[in-house]
């Protein structure tokens, strides 16, 4: 990753405080925040310790002259913070350091932020909508919606913070929407859309049209993979169609459609016939071959692998219980800034949470992590 100025991308944020009260910058609080989390803070208490063992090497960056805010200015602080400023800070700062590749595949997809549901105050968890670059494993955007009934409107919003032209972007069941398939459409991508039973018609449509032979048919376009580890053999098998016709009158609902993907997974345990059978369909504005269509549909799912696994183990993002005013939501958006960060540093190969404790007590190493965001 090409980091350019996150720091002055965030210098557009409004500070909410009364100026008159202020002791501490916006940016050094945010400055402190990120780098405190990119160290492994998990807590506003953390922040604080982090930024105290920290100081020296933090007035090389910021001003800091009144020292380390303490952990309830902080919290204080990311609580009154605009978090879509944030997120459009964000999303900026990624267009600049992240071109997008013709083809490169954009997997959208929710996660809850478990620990952030409040039972006493009849507080929802939040949820988190974001763009995933499955190359470049770094996350391009994100929005927040009330539930995940509401990625349905969340998606657009999440478009529209990003650079996608070329990309191909992937999103499960529930983005299966016309709308959206327009949105993409209108920001120069192609969409690959799952779909299931939130569309009746054109779910059963497939289900007319599909038979497993078909994969075996000489004049198809078929393409499978097998997988053998563990005692267990996986196998996977791709089918593209440009035949439009089985969708009858469904064809004129999606924008430029162009491909119908059946894709099947077939799992094998100890030799033993096969009992877990996984049938999906797609539809597509790309003209996709069989291979490229199992490609991308796989390439969906290093979101949930890359991203959302990440956060949970080595961010403990699940664990975490900040949710006060727009602090969660914030919160979730600085791991997003922590996780490019530590992924696009190649100078130590190690796993997040390794990474994480070599920067809290590094700092010649936190510094080559800044460096991939801009900052130096």
């Amino acid at each position: 990753m090409n980091g350019i100025g996150l720091l002055q991308h965030l210098s557009i944020i409004s500070d909410p405080r009364q100026q008159w009260k202020v002791e501490h910058k916006l940016s050094d609080i945010l400055f402190l925040t990120i780098v405190a989390v990119i160290g492994g803070a998990e807590g506003w208490e953390e922040i604080e310790d982090f930024g105290v063992d920290h100081l020296d090497w933090l007035r090389q960056y910021g001003d800091f002259e009144n020292g380390v805010p303490v952990h309830d200015t902080i919290a204080r602080v990311m609580g009154m913070l605009s978090a879509k400023q944030l997120q459009k800070s964000f999303a900026a700062w990624m267009k600049d350091c992240h071109v997008a590749t013709e083809g490169e595949v954009v997997a959208i997809d929710g996660k809850t932020l478990r620990g952030s549901y409040d039972k006493g105050r009849r507080q929802g968890a939040i949820h988190m909508v974001s763009a995933f670059s499955a190359a470049n494993q770094v996350v391009l955007g994100q929005v927040k919606t009330d539930d995940k009934s509401n990625e349905i409107t969340a998606i657009p919003e999440l478009l529209e913070l990003l650079s996608i032209r070329g990309c191909l972007v992937t999103i499960d069941a529930m983005g299966c929407q016309r709308a959206i398939a327009q949105k993409v459409i209108n920001k120069g991508a192609d969409y690959l859309l799952a779909v299931k039973g939130n569309q009746p018609k054109l779910e059963e449509a497939f289900n007319h049209y599909f038979r497993m032979e078909m994969f075996q048919h000489p004049d198809s376009d078929s393409y499978s993979t097998q997988e053998s580890g563990h005692g267990r053999q996986e196998t996977r098998l791709s089918l593209a169609v440009d035949d439009l016709s089985i969708l009858g009158d469904l064809v004129f609902d999606w924008p430029e459609l162009k491909t119908l993907g059946v894709v099947a997974a077939i799992r094998e345990v100890s030799g033993q016939p096969a009992k877990d059978i996984k049938v999906r369909y797609y539809i597509s504005s790309a003209k996709l071959s069989a291979k490229e269509l199992l490609e991308a549909s796989r390439s969906h799912w290093s979101i949930e692998s890359q991203l959302h696994w990440q956060l949970d183990v080595g961010m403990r993002e699940d664990d975490c219980r900040i949710r006060r005013e727009q602090a969660g939501e914030n919160m979730a958006t600085i791991r997003h800034i922590a996780f490019n960060a530590l992924k696009g540093d190649t100078s130590f190969k190690a796993g997040m949470k390794r990474k994480q404790k070599r920067a809290s007590r590094n700092n010649a190493y936190l510094s080559q992590v800044l460096s991939g965001l801009g900052v130096s």
